[in-house]
């Protein structure tokens, strides 16, 4: 029997995400778009403090930009450190 409401309600889930993710469209689409741009948005004061946090405990430079040898070596050691991970 639980097998039976598992398949009634997938049809059911599925619509909720459909909606769910319909209605977030217009206002993450016009959040992420005032990210990239650089434009300031309403969690600025919140996330900016945040980020430079992580920037100074990881010693980034927020304004500099890798070079593709730089972007190389760091595509190449994560992609042997992904499976590393610690997963369940």
């Amino acid at each position: 029997m639980p097998e039976d409401s598992d398949e009634r309600s997938q049809p059911l889930a599925v619509r909720f995400f459909l909606v769910v993710v319909t209605a977030l469209v217009k206002p993450l689409g016009g959040y992420m778009a005032r990210v990239f741009e650089g434009q300031p948005t309403f969690l600025d004061p919140v996330l900016h403090p945040v980020e430079r946090l992580i920037y100074r405990l990881t010693g980034i430079e927020p304004g500099a930009e890798m070079d593709w040898k730089e972007y190389a070596l760091a595509f190449i050691v994560f992609a042997f450190l992904r499976p590393l991970r610690l997963s369940p």
